[in-house]
């Protein structure tokens, strides 16, 4: 069977008039017999008695009323609720997002995306860099914001920005005077870091190592914010990515610039590579690339 068909069968055997139903589907009187014809055969029987002045229901056109109401009801509602999918008057976004990227500069995003598409629901996950990956790969979520993979990884990374770390030190310490300070100076200071494997205490390591440094950790937490308050009490220094400059100070941290040797990081999209995103995804993803050309 198909719809058509099915939509004939109703058109018929709601009228009970081939005329009427002719009408109503804009078909010729032969068309819709063959339409009906064709269906009968595919059932395998009569579904209406015909005569010159009478069309009537068989008891299987009958058993058969219900049923095809319901399937014209379920494929109205099939058509009605992907075309809202392709013109993104419903649907939902599912992404994972480095904590650092998902607190300091998601929401505003979010907020500019919300007023474009007011009827698409978004789902963040806030996780390490590490989970990010692992989540896009395996199509747990359709889009990741994250550190830029090692060369040979299985994922598609669109670029947003390169963002360099800076210094955090205590508001009402000596090194807060300073406008910009190096890595030797700062540590001579209890070292606060991220616990490993975040990606961010991976890569300041790396970057320290080839210069032979090496972090003094006295404290360790898997959270930036508790990092951000360890600094703000006086428990010692730390070393953040700039985008989370303001959430440091709003904890009470004081921010400054890193140099010898500067250490940068690329953030961006990462996807799938062979996986068409939805539509609301790709959605998502114009307005992560877009918002970010507005903020640069």
């Amino acid at each position: 069977m198909t719809v058509k068909q099915i939509r004939a069968f109703l058109a018929v055997a709601q009228s009970l008039s081939f005329a009427v139903a002719c009408e109503r589907l804009h078909l010729s009187q032969s068309a819709l017999s063959l339409t009906i014809k064709a269906l009968e055969e595919n059932v395998g029987g009569r579904l209406f008695t015909r005569t010159t002045r009478n069309v009537a229901l068989t008891p299987e056109g009958e058993a058969l009323l219900p049923r095809a109401r319901r399937l014209v009801a379920d494929w109205d509602n099939v058509e009605d609720e992907m075309r809202q999918l392709f013109t993104l008057q419903r649907g939902r976004v599912t992404l994972a997002a480095i904590p650092s990227f998902a607190c300091n500069l998601l929401p505003p995003i979010l907020k500019n995306f919300r007023v474009r598409y007011p009827k698409l629901n978004v789902t963040v996950n806030d996780v390490i860099n590490e989970q990010v990956l692992e989540m896009v790969r395996e199509r747990q979520v359709e889009l990741g914001v994250a550190l830029e993979p090692a060369p040979g990884s299985s994922l598609t990374f669109t670029p947003l920005y390169m963002d360099r770390f800076v210094a955090v030190v205590p508001a009402d310490s000596e090194l807060a005077g300073l406008s910009i300070i190096d890595w030797k100076t700062l540590l001579e200071q209890p070292f606060i870091t991220l616990q490993r494997p975040s990606a961010v205490r991976v890569l300041l390591e790396e970057h320290l190592q080839a210069r032979h440094m090496k972090l003094p950790v006295e404290f360790e937490s898997h959270q930036l914010a508790t990092v951000g308050r360890m600094v703000a009490s006086g428990l010692g220094v730390s070393v953040v990515p700039a985008l989370c400059v303001k959430q440091m100070l709003e904890l009470g941290a004081h921010c400054i610039t890193l140099h010898e040797p500067i250490v940068e990081r690329a953030m961006g999209v990462l996807t799938k590579p062979g996986h068409e995103l939805s539509a609301a995804a790709q959605a998502m993803f114009d307005s992560l690339l877009d918002e970010w050309r507005v903020m640069l």
